[in-house]
């Protein structure tokens, strides 16, 4: 392969990276200054564990050999050491590498539904057990040979289309995030306008460094590829996320009088969590209607928390499983050559997708429910209410976020 491609792949890898301290500030800002240590971590934590992990086996589990198969053997090689000796190392490794950053961002992205009031520890076994039983399967239904990446062929219809992960990243973790969201309970006086960002400039520090690493999210994978797609890709990455901040700014002005700040951040996330799946399969006009479609709809969805009653504290529910579902279906119907109304009038793209998005979700939360629950009733998974009155970072972790002289 090229040094030029090479240098993109070592590229895309750092920036996909970076993304998750990007949630990490993103989060952090959301939440009550009493928290915002503990909110980081949880994020720093996916980070530590998911690399080992994948590493050790989550690399070897990513791919199968046929549908037909859950997940690659672990112990193919335990800690990729034959990879690492083999004719092409360098760009093997380089694409491992590259895979751990999709995995240790999905898991990263769980913790949002459960701020202000879980433990780290019960954290961590979570974020491993769920990687092991969902993520790497997962990956390797999408995009390693499974049944995702086969369906079209099973069913006599067109393959699906999850370019960078809408089910295997968004949907996934979203579904995650509502299974432990009703595991854990709400937190206490949980009601609307319970709290407020602590720290707004953190939030939109995150969301732009989000924004800035999704180039390698998206137009990453393209470095094996021979960058054939990227010009779309990148197009769409941005007027998706662009369109996206509008519709969600819109809907804030019609419902509540003013447009915020946290409101264009989170409209950014939606649109690029709804870009994902179809970065490289939308003409840009049809991009653009689906950032604008997305940021509306997932600012309308995070109502549901308070309608339905569960306690989804940062929004991945609303954001992450609503704009991942919208994304994915998006495709069925204006996929280039063969959406319904872009490809002959025909429901196959739309039927694979449907069954991919709900296949994933259905089983994500079923293991993250009963994962949760176990850990809730053993070890605890939520800290005492005193605690989270008083406040978790230092409960928790023995620090406090500002260090600030008191008069």
């Amino acid at each position: 392969m090229d040094t030029g491609s090479i240098s993109w792949g070592i590229m895309a890898t750092a920036l996909v990276l970076f993304m998750t301290p990007g949630v990490a500030f993103f989060y952090g800002g959301l939440v009550k200054a009493k928290s915002v240590i503990s909110m980081m971590m949880m994020s720093f934590g996916a980070l530590g564990l998911i690399s080992v992990l994948w590493i050790l086996y989550g690399f070897n589990m990513s791919a199968v050999d046929g549908p037909l198969q859950f997940a690659g053997n672990p112990f193919s090689d335990f800690g990729l050491s034959a990879l690492a000796t083999g004719e092409t190392a360098n760009v093997d490794l380089l694409g491992a590498t590259y895979g751990a950053t999709f995995a240790i961002i999905t898991v990263a992205l769980i913790s949002g539904a459960v701020a202000d009031r879980a433990k780290f520890g019960s954290w961590m076994i979570f974020a491993g057990v769920w990687a092991t039983l969902v993520y790497f399967p997962v990956a390797a239904w999408v995009w390693g040979g499974g049944w995702i990446m086969e369906l079209g062929t099973t069913l006599n219809l067109p393959s699906v289309i999850d370019y960078a992960g809408g089910t295997a990243v968004h949907i996934n973790a979203g579904a995650a995030a509502l299974a432990l969201a009703l595991v854990l309970g709400k937190r206490v006086g949980f009601q609307k306008g319970i709290t407020k960002p602590h720290n707004v400039p953190l939030v939109l520090i995150g969301a732009a460094v989000l924004w800035f690493g999704w180039f390698g999210f998206n137009a990453g994978a393209e470095w094996l590829n021979g960058l054939a797609n990227v010009g779309i890709i990148v197009v769409n990455t941005l007027g998706a996320t662009a369109a996206a901040i509008l519709g969600w700014m819109l809907v804030e002005k019609f419902k509540d009088g003013k447009a915020t700040s946290v409101g264009a951040a989170s409209g950014a996330v939606a649109g690029l969590v709804a870009i994902t799946p179809a970065c490289a399969n939308l003409a840009p006009g049809w991009a653009l209607i689906l950032g604008l479609l997305a940021g509306s709809v997932c600012a309308l969805s995070i109502e549901m928390k308070f309608k339905f009653g569960f306690d989804d504290s940062l929004d991945v529910v609303g954001i992450h499983l609503v704009g991942g579902i919208i994304g994915t279906l998006y495709l069925g119907f204006f996929a280039i050559d063969t959406g319904l109304f872009t490809g002959g009038g025909n429901l196959g793209q739309l039927t694979v997708q449907a069954i991919a998005a709900f296949g994933v979700l259905i089983y994500s939360f079923v293991i993250a429910y009963v994962l949760g629950l176990a850990i809730e009733k053993t070890m605890g998974f939520r800290i005492k209410n005193e605690d989270e009155l008083a406040g978790i970072d230092t409960s928790v972790h023995g620090e406090d976020g500002y260090a600030l002289d008191r008069v």
